[in-house]
């Protein structure tokens, strides 16, 4: 079996985040002696690497010139991670270890990812050149090289205390006798050894393969950070000097800053650079404004304990669980987007009698718009997120409206103009230079014309409406609806029902949403910035102040009960969504003035006093998903002629769907 093993006196250097913005020709660059390994081990390697999907370069050429090849030093250059396969004969090549101190030049400036497989080798005579290896090194002309000799010599002791895995060379060596059936003897026993001996082989390759491929190419805990992470670096490092990483203590620190500020893309930077150093015990809890907290707590329990059978059935019992089953674990936890105290008290609770609910090193990081929570939390530290300079702000604005670093000459004006507007805010940085992307200057004049204003604030909301203002119908109808309903949901249980309330075909609409940076897919879920869902959500509401019946879309915990029980529901009413327990008080007249209602979704319901009647529902029903659905029928003149999902499972009062024969 490949085990990674570490000296003490070196380690292998974690990732940062830069390194996730640097782009990569290659995975892997392997180093080797072709005479030893090319046809046999590094083949195998080579080959494994590649069925994984890992792009792995290495040098097919069989004779070389007098010195190494540009096209190797770029490879180098270019690659992610090097993997040095040391063998008997590596040091007799001076081309191998003028590739040794190349890797661990990029290792140094570059921070990439070196490691080495000890071959049939030592790695302490790789150190100190002795044995075997030592030998071939010393075939080397040390006086036609010898201004040479000494940075390889420091090259192979720095590799060899390099994280690696060694392959010891288990092959007995027979000395077989004159006699026939001894020699047969041994030639069997040789060959079943060989065969063992392949299959360790394989074992070992398939070891490597499956540890760099989780711990390096990909780690598991690795976050999307930005496309265009202008700015970012330096708050990250920011953040992680406040960690303090280097010391064996609980700490806390808050990032605070306005919506759309990019605080949430520091803390993806800030967990990605530290990640590796908590193994697999860190957990990055999105979205914790929207979520409920045992549903939080469940999240939290299971990245860091990784049991699927732990539930947790109240917030109480989380507490008590984080309490319990945490309290010696070195974790990271991010919590992102807290917006109340009682987020805090229930995922990261305050210091009890028995100490810190989290083990020693163990670090927490939470984003917030609301610095109070942090100063009442009492957090160690409080980072503020600054907006953009103005230079920076030029810029990231240019990578979205010109797809390059600067504007076009012609347009340095206009987009000066409108990254002013924006006052440094990422966010209406992206999304208004997606919504001008290819317009012309008359557009961009009359956009930004249209976002003159004196409240700096509603300038903001203004610049990221322009992009859902120039949205036709149908995608103004996917917009409003990922907003209010599906923020956070599955990508593949949201298009067939966006397909079925509207002619658009949503792999076209959705692209469009993400193109116009009003939505992103993270993963399989697609997800958009709080205030681009907060202006959706508005949009909505200012549909009818007063009266969620007059509204579009109705999915608030109140406003369901108050149009279901009081019948003031119209036909200005397409969906209607509720999925979290709760009583309610139904009746036969609920959905009586719903003409246009195209899309329900309701779960997790108790109905109160209600018969199991009603008097009418939407022929314009396209989606009707309805667990533990109180009727008992439909009512008879639902035609369903426009249904094309009907889910209504658990529903053990219902007897009958209708009268005669429906055509679905």
């Amino acid at each position: 079996m490949a085990s990674l093993t570490t000296s003490s006196s070196s380690s292998s250097l974690p990732l940062s985040s830069t390194d996730h913005q640097i782009h990569y020709t290659y995975e892997v660059f392997l180093s080797f002696r072709g005479e030893d390994t090319r046809f046999n081990f590094t083949d195998h390697l080579y080959t494994a690497l590649c069925q994984t999907g890992i792009e792995t370069f290495r040098d097919d050429k069989l004779s070389r010139g007098e010195d190494i090849s540009q096209e190797l030093l770029k490879a180098i250059d270019e690659s992610r991670v090097s993997i040095i396969v040391f063998s008997q004969n590596y040091a007799a090549s001076r081309w191998c270890l003028d590739e040794l101190v190349k890797i661990l030049e990029c290792r140094k400036s570059k921070r990439q990812e070196v490691r080495a497989v000890f071959y049939k080798v030592d790695p302490s005579d790789v150190r100190h050149q002795r044995g075997a290896f030592g030998d071939a090194f010393a075939t080397l002309d040390q006086c036609k090289y010898k201004d040479s000799m000494d940075k390889w010599k420091a090259a192979l002791k720095e590799a060899a205390d390099l994280s690696g895995w060694p392959f010891k060379d288990g092959q007995y060596v027979f000395n077989p006798s004159t006699s026939y059936l001894i020699k047969y003897i041994f030639e069997v026993f040789d060959f079943v050894y060989m065969l063992l001996n392949s299959r360790y082989e394989s074992k070992f390759i398939n070891d490597i393969v499956g540890e760099l491929s989780a711990r390096v190419i990909n780690p598991s805990c690795e976050l999307q950070v930005a496309a265009n992470p202008i700015g970012i670096e330096s708050c990250r490092q920011d953040v992680n000097r406040l960690l303090h990483t280097e010391e064996n203590i609980v700490r806390m620190v808050g990032i605070w800053g306005p919506g759309g500020i990019g605080k949430t893309t520091i803390a993806k930077a800030v967990f990605n650079s530290i990640c590796p150093e908590f193994k697999d015990s860190c957990s990055f809890l999105a979205d914790v404004r929207s979520n409920a907290l045992v549903e939080l707590q469940e999240t939290l329990l299971l990245d860091i304990l990784k049991d699927e059978t732990l539930k947790v059935k109240s917030v109480d019992k989380g507490v008590g669980l984080i309490k319990k089953m945490m309290r010696n674990k070195k974790v990271l936890l991010i919590l992102d987007d807290v917006s109340h105290s009682s987020q805090l008290q229930n995922l990261v609770p305050s210091p009890d009698r028995f100490g810190s609910c989290f083990g020693p090193g163990s670090r927490i990081l939470i984003t917030t718009r609301d610095k109070r929570w942090l100063i009442a939390h009492q957090v160690d530290e409080v980072y503020e997120v600054k907006m953009l300079y103005h230079r920076q702000a030029l810029n990231l604005f240019s990578l979205n409206a010109f797809k390059r670093n600067r504007p076009p000459d012609d347009y340095l004006k206009l987009a000066q103009r409108a990254v002013r507007y924006a006052q440094g805010l990422p966010l209406a940085l992206i999304v208004l230079g997606s919504h001008l992307f290819r317009r012309s200057r008359e557009e961009w004049e009359a956009t930004l014309d249209s976002c003159r204003g004196e409240d700096p604030h509603r300038e903001i909301r203004d610049v990221l409406k322009i992009s859902y203002d120039a949205l036709g119908v149908d995608l103004k109808g996917y917009f409003l609806d990922i907003a209010c309903f599906f923020k956070g949901k599955d990508v593949d249980h949201v298009k067939p029902i966006l397909e079925a309330c509207y002619d658009l075909k949503s792999v076209i609409g959705i692209k469009q949403l993400q193109e116009k940076a009003l939505i992103r897919i993270d993963g399989d879920k697609i997800w958009m910035h709080d205030l681009i869902e907060e202006m959706g959500k508005d949009i909505v509401y200012q549909e009818s102040p007063d009266e969620p019946g007059e509204r579009s879309r109705v999915w608030i915990k109140e406003d369901v009960d108050h149009v279901l029980t009081n019948n003031t529901g119209t036909d200005k009413i397409i969906g209607i969504q509720f999925r979290k327990y709760s009583k309610i008080s139904l009746n036969a007249k609920s959905f009586s003035g719903m003409k246009n209602l195209r899309y329900i979704s309701l779960s997790r319901m108790e109905y109160e006093c209600f018969s199991g009647d009603t008097d009418y529902l939407s022929n314009q029903l396209r989606w009707l998903d309805w667990c533990k659905c109180p009727l008992q029928s439909f009512p008879s003149d639902f035609q369903a002629n426009k249904l094309v999902k009907l889910n209504i499972h658990h529903s053990r009062r219902i007897t009958r769907l209708w009268e005669g024969r429906k055509v679905l």
